[in-house]
């Protein structure tokens, strides 16, 4: 049962971590407690993921993006920042494709179909591009141990499991980063997000809408038309206090879309529901570290970003990327994959792309979701302000390219 590296989690980051690491010569085991079944055919969870041109690149590079098929990805041309509430005092920002200088801003995918092409890519039997990990599934971590020379996870079977490295890749609340005595700081923002697809008769445009409304936030990505109706689809997101949002998630169909028609305004016309709803609390989570002893930790277990500009999933590629380039490059050299100089390089790269980023998301997040007067004309300000400025639209558009 000995690997050289053992990773926490088989969630998105994690297969996806195996998957670059895939005919490396590196010995991988991934753990999960979900079954096998579960890992390989998730069930659609409600979240549309935004993904940048630069992460389009790096799921090209580990075989996700062919799996996915062009009908589960849509593309995401425009953004628009709003402020207030509808009509012709409303503050409003678009930041268009042009910004950017692409087609478009991005793509969304679902969050379900990202899982289950990492597993088809990770776990697909050996070929040219090497053997997929030794899965245990159905299977937790209750211990980890680490110290000069590897590192020890205990599963709750009783089996132990050693490795050179062990990775934390088990979500934004990572158990494994815990147990290796990893402080994070926890930014709870009072609010739940409900997330669902819904139709309307008016076309979306291909842009994202960001809608900060008093007493709401609004969001709209947009997705590829129903295939059973035909007309417009996007992913609807309301951020509301918790019990406003289970209140609302447990109305039935019909006066569930009535109600987010007259939420959003009538400006897409009649919405209805076209899948089920999900709701997820707002968590910000910044780690003190990334790296410990024979440990590090990438995705969302390297840091949890709130959703409002849509860095999550994007990040978690990015500390990818930069993990598995020094694991196969020591390793091919001969070196430790797990010396302490490779660890601390990799946690200065991977905080230096996301620790500014976080830290400017969670003022925003806080900013547009505070009621108060000054909070609302600093932000109708902002938003203003941000219409008059080509430099500042280029700015934000190349970062949701991931070009900048």
């Amino acid at each position: 049962m000995d690997h050289d590296i053992i990773i926490s989690g088989a969630g998105p980051a994690g297969l996806c971590l195996a998957r670059a690491l895939r005919g490396s010569g590196l010995s991988v085991a991934l753990i999960d407690s979900q079954q096998r079944e579960s890992l390989a055919q998730p069930a659609f969870d409600g979240r549309e993921i935004a993904l940048t041109h630069h992460s389009r690149s790096l799921m090209q590079q580990l075989g996700l993006w062919g799996l996915i098929g062009s009908d589960h990805i849509a593309p995401l041309r425009d953004a628009l920042v709003m402020n207030g509430a509808p009509g012709r005092g409303q503050a409003r920002m678009r930041i268009g494709h042009e910004h950017g200088g692409q087609p478009q801003l991005g793509f969304l995918v679902g969050n379900h179909h990202i899982r289950r092409a990492a597993w088809a890519s990770a776990m697909a039997e050996p070929d040219e591009t090497g053997s997929p990990p030794d899965l245990i599934d159905g299977r937790q971590v209750v211990r980890v141990a680490t110290d000069d020379h590897r590192a020890e996870v205990q599963l709750d079977d009783g089996r132990r499991l050693r490795a050179r490295l062990l990775v934390a890749a088990d979500s934004r609340h990572s158990s494994t980063r815990r147990a290796m005595g990893i402080a994070a700081d926890l930014h709870d923002y009072g609010r739940s997000m409900l997330v669902c697809a819904m139709t309307h008769p008016t076309p979306h445009g291909a842009a994202a809408w960001e809608w900060f409304d008093h007493g709401q936030t609004l969001a709209l990505l947009p997705m590829n038309d129903c295939p059973e109706t035909g007309q417009p689809r996007s992913s609807v997101v309301l951020t509301l206090p918790h019990t406003d949002i289970e209140a609302l998630a447990g109305t039935d169909p019909a006066p569930f879309g009535e109600a987010i028609t007259a939420r959003f305004g009538q400006q897409l016309g009649t919405m209805r529901l076209a899948s089920t709803r999900h709701v997820y609390p707002l968590v910000g989570v910044l780690p003190h570290h990334l790296v410990a002893r024979r440990f590090a930790a990438v995705g969302d277990a390297a840091v949890g970003m709130h959703p409002v500009t849509a860095h999550g999933f994007n990040l978690g590629l990015r500390s990818i990327e930069a993990l598995s380039q020094a694991l196969i490059r020591a390793h091919h050299q001969r070196g430790d994959i797990a010396s302490p100089a490779l660890l601390q390089r990799y946690e200065r790269t991977h905080q230096r792309a996301s620790r500014g980023l976080y830290l400017a998301t969670h003022a925003l997040a806080t900013l547009y979701t505070r009621d108060e007067r000054p909070a609302r004309v600093l932000r109708e300000l902002m938003v203003r302000v941000g219409e008059r400025l080509p430099p500042f639209k280029r700015a934000v558009a190349g970062s949701l390219t991931g070009l900048a």
